[in-house]
């Protein structure tokens, strides 16, 4: 949907991933969608070297975010959002909404 404005379908999922999560790590992005790691870390260098996305470091693992310095921030989270509600409910269902903790130890399904 937004590939065309971004450049490529990578960008897209990486935002969308942001955008619900809050801050993710180029392996856990690359696993959720199924792609190569370096594809996706290419795509966080460029995204951080744009100023478009921060990271830090967190132990071994660097965290990125959106940018909250970044100039148009409002507007492009406005655009994300709004893409996101046209996505069909199975890809919703199968990308992001996933959970990201482990459920309690005997709670039942």
């Amino acid at each position: 949907m937004l590939e065309g404005l971004f450049g490529n379908v990578i960008v897209e999922k990486i935002f969308f991933f942001l955008n619900t999560y809050g801050e993710g790590y180029p392996s856990g992005i690359a696993n959720t969608f199924g792609e190569p790691v370096n594809r996706i870390q290419q795509q966080l260098k460029r995204l951080e070297d744009g100023g478009i996305l921060a990271s830090r470091l967190v132990g071994k693992i660097r965290l990125y975010t959106f940018n909250p310095r970044y100039p148009f921030l409002k507007e492009l989270k406005a655009l994300i959002t709004k893409s996101y509600d046209f996505l069909p409910e199975l890809e919703k269902d199968k990308y992001y909404r996933m959970r990201t903790r482990p459920r309690r130890a005997g709670k039942p399904l």
